[in-house]
């Protein structure tokens, strides 16, 4: 019965775009399909290919938003308008507006609970950090974070360190062979793994404490990279 009730409030909604938060609700999209039906029926200016968008993504004004391609937004919020502004006019008597678009280039990640306000341009290959504030422009190939959102390093930089980082880990040969971002038949192994090297064997910590503790780093790791970099 379950089955019939989320195939049914898939279908309904994916065909008139009604009934939006039931669809959240009831079929719990993920962020896949999720951009796919905004794509469809969100309001937006215009969404681009390959896009992943969590459904506790907050965007205020759809029609003032534009997305490239490989965009992905995790529960964060896209403001399109001040809101103060109606305070204001109240308080003055005045008749102000207070808008401006969101444009987000291809190639962009935008973390958990950043905020992104009105007016701003968000380059390629950019990745906005959890907790940003972005108050102005963004420029290409960047790692921007903090409030207000400030640029670390560069996406090549951040890319170059991540290769250090994997080239040493014991996993690396899984992530080699999965499939996409998650492979279920691998992911077993993979976490099996992750843990042991994080936190060691229950054994082992059982008579060293302070073992499971130590941190691991790939040799060689801090001398090769910028200090810039290895904060993140």
């Amino acid at each position: 019965m379950w089955k019939v009730l989320v195939s049914a409030t898939r279908a309904i909604a994916w065909r008139t775009g009604r009934f939006r938060g039931l669809y959240r609700r009831v079929v719990r999209p993920g962020g896949t399909e999720w951009a796919a039906f905004l794509k469809r029926w969100g309001g937006l200016h215009s969404i681009g290919d390959h896009c992943y968008i969590q459904t506790d993504v907050n965007i205020t004004d759809p029609a003032l938003v534009r997305m490239g391609d490989n965009v992905c937004l995790t529960g964060c919020t896209l403001f399109g308008h001040d809101g103060s502004i109606g305070m204001v006019n109240h308080a003055y008597g005045l008749k102000l507006d207070a808008v401006g678009k969101v444009d987000i280039g291809s190639d962009v990640f935008i973390g958990y609970q950043a905020i992104i306000m009105p007016g701003v341009t968000i380059g390629d290959k950019v990745i906005v950090g959890a907790g940003s504030v972005v108050t102005g422009d963004v420029p290409s190939n960047s790692v921007v974070h903090g409030a207000p959102a400030r640029r670390v390093c560069s996406l090549d930089d951040l890319v170059r360190y991540r290769k250090v980082v994997t080239a040493g880990l014991p996993w690396r040969h899984l992530i080699e062979q999965r499939s996409g971002f998650y492979d279920a038949a691998l992911e077993p192994e993979l976490l099996r793994l992750r843990v042991h090297h994080f936190f060691g064997d229950r054994t082992s910590e059982g008579s060293d404490p302070a073992a499971g503790r130590r941190k691991r780093r790939a040799p060689g790791t801090k001398d090769r990279l910028p200090r810039r970099v290895r904060a993140l």
